[in-house]
């Protein structure tokens, strides 16, 4: 059962990172049709990832008032139409406006996921992180089949397949869900749906500077990934030289070295400290930061060596981050899916500006983009110590 429970989470968590990477290979052949330049199509992976960010802020909320598979349920039947609307969609304004609306479904899955592993591991926190960094490590195949996928979708049936593939994953995981993952909130534990009371408990959340500096923290480690995502048409057609079937190149690095230190810290979560996780993540992630800065100051970027770092970085990544959530979901036991949401949002909006207006300045060079990685990382460590110093609130009750 509790496999089952992370594959299911695990592809909830999927739904937006599939909407993010599959179509990227299909950037250029999108412009073209529509007649309108780089810029304006960057803004179809703008938009997602604000309205993704922004309805995070809702979802557990939602889900503390109603329940997680209702809400869960609905977001996906959204999404789903949304990913129709994209593959008939006949002028670049209607696709904006479905990416808007996949953006505003997509994010459910991943912020009542987090929510559901702590209602049935609240009281076990270190198998509470075991599961996380089981979530992440299946989660982490997306990122690394989908933009191949993608690849080749639009190699042969054209850049609306690969929304016709996003469809059909939308309908199959409103199957998973409602035949395969039982309600985690009992509706004697649900809060009332009271407008003043949830913003009172936002107000609550945001005046905790603990968990603002937590969810700093991981939003710019995570900074990396989406510098690298937004930037990945011109990184990989542009830099690399590479054809639209070679995203293989950026994208399994880098979700490969995620995998393997999820699958890692899973194992290692039981035996070793969630402080010292956190302290050799960051330490594995400086290295990779560092060496990627180096190799690009004295090197023309090419394969394999130009993404090698990223597998680095993102190994000590998803043995830090897992920590990290943990620590600041366990700070409103009595709110986890509000605290969830507002962790989700301030991540994905720190990843929607990297994306959307960070990785515009910075897609021209491979150096660049390396130095930019590390200072959202420098960046990232000083939240995290200086969150240490921080004592907040009392949690909510």
């Amino acid at each position: 059962m509790q496999r089952l429970l992370t594959v299911i989470l695990a592809c909830l968590g999927m739904v937006g990172a599939l909407a993010i990477d599959t179509y990227l290979p299909s950037i250029p052949a999108i412009g073209r049709e529509f007649q309108v330049g780089p810029l304006a199509v960057q803004q179809t992976l703008s938009v997602f990832l604000f309205t993704f960010a922004f309805m995070m802020l809702f979802y557990g909320t939602l889900s503390d008032s109603f329940g997680r598979r209702p809400v869960i349920l609905i977001a996906l039947a959204v999404y789903t139409l949304g990913s129709l609307g994209a593959v008939f969609a006949p002028t670049f304004g209607v696709l904006l406006a479905c990416r808007a609306l996949q953006g505003l479904a997509a994010g459910a899955g991943s912020v009542i996921g987090q929510a559901i592993v702590q209602d049935r591991y609240a009281h076990d926190q270190a198998h509470a992180q075991k599961i996380m960094s089981h979530i992440m490590m299946v989660f982490g195949l997306a990122p690394a089949i989908a933009p191949v996928l993608g690849g080749w979708l639009h190699v042969t049936f054209g850049w609306r397949a690969t929304f016709v593939f996003l469809a059909g994953f939308g309908a199959l995981m409103m199957l998973l869900v409602y035949r395969g993952l039982p309600e985690s909130l009992p509706k004697e534990q649900r809060h009332a749906f009271h407008g003043v009371a949830i913003a009172r408990n936002y107000l609550k959340v945001l005046r905790n500077p603990q968990f603002l500096l937590l969810a700093m923290a991981v939003g710019l480690a995570f900074g990396g990934l989406s510098l690298y995502i937004g930037s990945a048409a011109n990184f990989v057609l542009v830099i690399l030289k590479l054809p639209e079937t070679a995203f293989a190149w950026l994208f399994i690095p880098m979700i490969g070295g995620m995998t393997l230190g999820s699958a890692w810290g899973g194992k290692a979560a039981a035996r070793i400290a969630p402080a010292n996780m956190m302290w050799l993540g960051f330490a594995i992630m400086i290295t990779g930061g560092a060496i990627s800065v180096a190799y690009n100051s004295l090197f023309v970027a090419a394969i394999p060596w130009a993404v090698l770092p990223l597998a680095v970085y993102t190994f000590g990544l998803a043995v830090a981050m897992p920590a990290i959530q943990v620590g600041a979901l366990a700070l409103f036991p009595d709110n986890r899916g509000l605290a969830a949401s507002m962790l989700s949002f301030i991540q994905m909006m720190l990843f929607a500006m990297v994306s959307g207006l960070v990785a515009p300045l910075l897609f021209d060079s491979a150096l660049k983009l390396a130095c930019g990685v590390l200072a959202g990382l420098a960046a990232s460590f000083a939240c995290w110590r200086l969150s240490l110093r921080v004592a907040g609130p009392a949690p909510l009750g």
